[in-house]
């Protein structure tokens, strides 16, 4: 079963725009001396050089003892509480030793599954700093699934959170070989084969006071295979991803050369842990920088949390970006202010031009009910409407994308910060090449990519390996996408999803999506080829979920009548075809009333709804 996420309505509320209109107060020399003193000159900042996670934990210890790590909420009514990097520290080796020493689990397989908590953050770090191999699955998983996956990957421990605690129940008595069942925030003692993870702590602490050094000097090679990632898959059914600890040192070296993170720096945290763009560029990277992660309590808390934890930075998709975009718009027309902020926004990047930079003063008022402090914002995992992520850049947040895949442990292409070209997937990172294999007349054919992130190969699948790597290290990626002069790469579609028309013309679904999802009328769409009979040929096909509360406050309440909604959308469809060439219109229209399948990075499970043709 897919993961559906519910997008939550964000509400906003209407905008005043005082600060609009003050502007003929602002001291606009003033202005310029102070852009001036934070203005980045375009090349590469030098970044850091681990070669395993170990490292980097050892490094974060030693310098930014002292530094806010995590900020966790014990419920939506208190306040965030702080833990240090010393706090985590400690509990990590602690906990690797009661893992290693009380536990007798040292280098075994070892499942995490949980909501984003402490407990998932300390589990996670204690195995890569050497207690074992970790196995992070899909909280949304359902039971059989989760047994499987225990089973495939032979796990010799289960780490899970209380709320998973009747599912795992579930599963014990089928996973014989499992030793030992972790659960989080539990005192428990050991009972079976169940077991506290803080008991476990504890116990590793006493052991660690009475002289034991072992865990802290486990000497880490950083080729050995150390984690076990599931892929999601929107095209095919899940494959175990080995990389090893190298794979994910790379990860922070790559980031910290292309983005100046500060120890300054708040990410908020709003992805799940278990999917590696989350674990790796949301945690282990500003980890390795002694930045501090806020963890969003879930999707209906974003505001609340945001205005609370004062982020400065958030790795996000797509559809999170499109829908906050989407909700702010919305309350600035409401208020009637569309066209003094269009009007701003025109002013203000003019005077960028020539080194005054007014934005975060101007557009104040949104950038408050963001937290205030927000600079950063990266999209990944998808490709996102260009319009967006400059409506992003135009109220004065840095824009940033990122390329890669789980097999390259995420990170391959990145947006530098000093050089953010709204668009573009990124180029490539220090650690990594990327090329493209037989391009057509538009540049445009398959990404390759050769990364000392690059994955060990698939779990227990030489053959799918193979298939992907070849002989010279490159990895065929199933995205199609193009290479600017200056080596910014440029993602249009999946050669798996590709539609191709009996003249030989390709059709990328993605390129008709984004046009499609523009429209508020539209929350979420697929499309593709349909087969018919009798004929070869395909019928390009958009399967739509409207979006029936923005068609009733439209259109009105006479308007969500199953024949009133398709004409709605059907005469969207019109529009974006005349957007279109001939051969790529849309001939179908197909609606949909429950949801997509989706992944954890919010990615329609396509071969899923082919199934359902």
């Amino acid at each position: 079963m897919g993961l559906e996420i519910k997008i939550p309505k964000f509400k906003f509320p209407k905008f005043k725009f005082k600060e609009i209109d003050n502007v003929e107060d602002i001291n606009l020399e003033k202005e310029k001396e102070k852009t001036a003193k934070i203005k980045k000159d375009k090349k590469q900042y030098e970044g850091t050089h681990f070669s395993t996670i170990k490292e980097a934990f050892n490094n974060s210890m030693q310098k930014y003892a002292n530094n806010v790590l995590l900020l966790e909420k014990e419920d939506h009514k208190t306040p965030y509480k702080e833990i240090t990097y010393k706090k985590f520290g400690e509990d990590v080796i602690n906990f690797g030793t009661g893992l290693t020493k009380f536990l007798n689990l040292k280098d075994e397989r070892i499942v995490i599954i949980s909501e984003t908590t402490y407990g998932w953050y300390l589990s996670y770090m204690t195995l890569l700093c050497g207690a074992g191999i970790a196995v992070p699955l899909d909280k949304e998983l359902p039971v059989n699934e989760i047994e499987n996956l225990i089973k495939r990957s032979r796990a010799s421990a289960v780490i899970y959170s209380a709320k998973k605690k009747e599912q795992i129940d579930k599963v014990k008595d089928n996973v014989p070989m499992v030793k030992y069942f972790i659960e989080m925030n539990s005192y428990n003692k050991v009972k079976g084969r169940d077991v506290g993870l803080n008991y476990v702590l504890l116990e590793g602490k006493k052991i660690v006071e009475s002289g034991d050094e072992s865990f802290k000097n486990i000497e880490i090679d950083p080729e050995e295979f150390k984690v076990l990632f599931f892929t999601s898959g929107t095209t095919s059914q899940s494959k175990g991803v080995m990389l090893c600890n190298r794979n994910l040192a790379e990860n922070i070296n790559a980031c910290s050369a292309y983005v100046d993170l500060k120890e300054t720096d708040r990410l908020f945290s709003v992805l799940p842990l278990h999917h590696s763009y989350e674990s790796s560029i949301g945690f282990l990277y500003p980890f390795g920088m002694g930045a501090s992660i806020a963890i969003c309590e879930g999707l209906k808390y974003i505001l609340p949390n945001l205005k609370e934890a004062s982020p400065t930075a958030i790795l996000t998709v797509p559809v999170l970006v499109e829908n906050i975009h989407k909700n702010i718009n919305k309350s600035i027309e409401k208020s009637g202010k569309s066209a003094v902020v269009n009007s701003m926004i025109h002013v203000t990047n003019a005077l960028k031009t020539v080194g005054i930079d007014m934005k975060r003063k101007v557009f104040k008022e949104i950038l408050d009910n963001l937290g205030g402090k927000l600079r950063l914002l990266v999209s990944a995992a998808a490709p996102i409407d260009p319009k967006v992520g400059k409506w992003v850049q135009d109220i004065g947040i840095t824009f940033l994308q990122g390329y890669g895949l789980t097999e390259t442990a995420p990170i391959s292409a990145l947006t530098p910060d000093y050089d953010a070209r709204v668009g573009s997937a990124g180029k490539a990172v220090v650690c990594s090449e990327l090329k493209i294999k037989d391009p057509n007349e538009k540049g445009e054919g398959e990404v390759l990519i050769k990364s000392k992130t690059l994955m060990l190969g698939y779990y227990e699948d030489e053959e799918a390996t193979k298939a992907v790597i070849d002989e010279d290290g490159w990895f065929n990626s199933g995205d199609v996408g193009y290479m600017d002069k200056d080596g910014f790469l440029y993602i249009t579609g999946r050669s798996k999803n590709v539609i191709v028309t009996q003249n030989g013309k390709n059709i990328y679904p993605e390129e008709i999506e984004m046009l499609l999802k523009k429209n508020t009328e539209i929350k979420e769409c697929m499309v593709y080829g349909k087969s018919q009979e009798n004929s070869k040929e395909l019928i390009i096909t958009a399967r739509v979920i409207p979006n029936l509360i923005e068609i009733e406050e439209k259109y009105g309440k006479d308007s969500i009548s199953d024949e009133k909604v398709y004409d709605i959308i059907w005469k969207i469809i019109k529009e974006v075809n005349k957007d279109l060439t001939s051969y790529k219109a849309i001939k179908k229209l197909e609606i949909k009333k429950d949801d997509f399948e989706m992944t954890t990075t919010l990615k329609i499970k396509r071969y899923k709804e082919l199934q359902k043709q």
